[in-house]
């Protein structure tokens, strides 16, 4: 089988390059899959490089995601031909990923994959849409619905990003995106956002603790000062679902938005979710992202593309979703 695999040189730097495997190389656990699309996520970006404090020991094969069809299963859910799809539990980073032709993992940590769905389309969803279709979800459990004003995306040309965009849009929002790459515009707008906000506009710091009543919801992929800027900028009651941290882990805010308009901020987890919730945003992605914004992000990649793609991410320069068919 082939694999990108991740091993250290003396030097203690790790490389990443295409190889031939064992499949008796795969650690033990329930479900064998034959792996057939995988994604490009920042902490994939990670997991090929540098490794980030994330990957344990080498050699390693990366990839926190993939979409396929059991081989073989010792537990009774999953049955061979069954199609699956998985993110999080620390896949591609405690444990071996997606990054390969087979894949071997527990029965607790897959999913059936959707009606109306297929395998690749699951990977152009991934975990980046996995996790924007929860901060969705979070937002409208919390009182958020169309016709109350502009829902902030920022971070919009990213992979979260353009998901959340795309099912805001298709679910009748006003949608604003915020991006500091104005060549973008016209990508963001054909997923449905409605207007453009230039990243300069929010990510300086501001003295004042409330400023304009403006975004009736917020998915944050920013953090940082830009996200302590929107919180004073949300409407009354409005909630910011926060999902990543591109600008930073700090938060350079005060309580007033939480205590004088009653500002909710909601932390979204996209590796540890418990299965319920998975099954019911994965039905959600089936039932409201439209296909053909979905495909309008995709890059398609190889298991070659990998060591390039994974520099390229960590700089930011990766548009929308990139589709790795492992079997290229």
């Amino acid at each position: 089988m082939r694999a990108l695999i991740v091993r250290k040189e003396g030097d203690g730097k790790p490389v990443a390059g295409v190889e031939d495997i064992s499949e008796d190389m795969l650690p033990e656990a329930e479900v064998t899959v034959a792996v057939e699309y995988s994604t490009v996520n920042y902490k994939d970006g990670l997991c090929i490089g540098p490794g980030g404090g994330l990957v344990r020991k080498y050699p390693h094969i990366p990839g926190i995601d993939f979409a396929g069809t059991v081989e073989a299963s010792s537990d009774a859910r999953y049955a061979p031909g069954d199609k699956v799809v998985l993110t999080g539990w620390r896949v591609g980073e405690a444990h071996w990923g997606g990054y390969a032709e087979k894949a071997r993992v527990r029965a607790d940590w897959l999913v059936p994959l959707p009606e109306g769905l297929t395998t690749r389309a699951a990977m152009a969803v991934g975990t980046a849409g996995f996790t924007a279709m929860l901060a969705v979800m979070a937002l409208e459990d919390h009182g958020l619905t169309p016709g109350h004003g502009e829902v902030l995306v920022t971070g919009a040309a990213g992979g979260v990003g353009s998901v959340a965009t795309a099912i805001l849009a298709a679910k009748g929002y006003d949608v604003a995106g915020v991006t500091g790459r104005p060549e973008q515009a016209d990508y963001l707008k054909s997923l449905g956002a409605s207007r453009i906000v230039a990243r300069e506009e929010l990510n300086e710091t501001t003295k004042r603790p409330l400023e304009a009543e403006t975004w009736a919801g917020c998915v944050d992929a920013v953090g940082g000062a830009m996200l302590a800027r929107v919180l004073g900028q949300m409407k009354y009651g409005g909630s910011v679902a926060a999902v990543g941290l591109a600008g930073g882990a700090d938060l350079p805010a005060t309580v007033i938005p939480f205590l004088l308009r009653g500002v909710n901020l909601l932390g979204i987890d996209s590796v540890m979710q418990p299965y319920d919730a998975r099954v019911r945003a994965w039905e959600q992605i089936a039932a409201n992202l439209p296909m053909d914004k979905l495909e309008a992000m995709v890059t398609p990649a190889t298991l070659a593309d990998l060591p390039g793609l994974g520099r390229d991410i960590l700089k930011g320069q990766v548009k929308g979703r990139v589709v790795v068919d492992v079997t290229a």
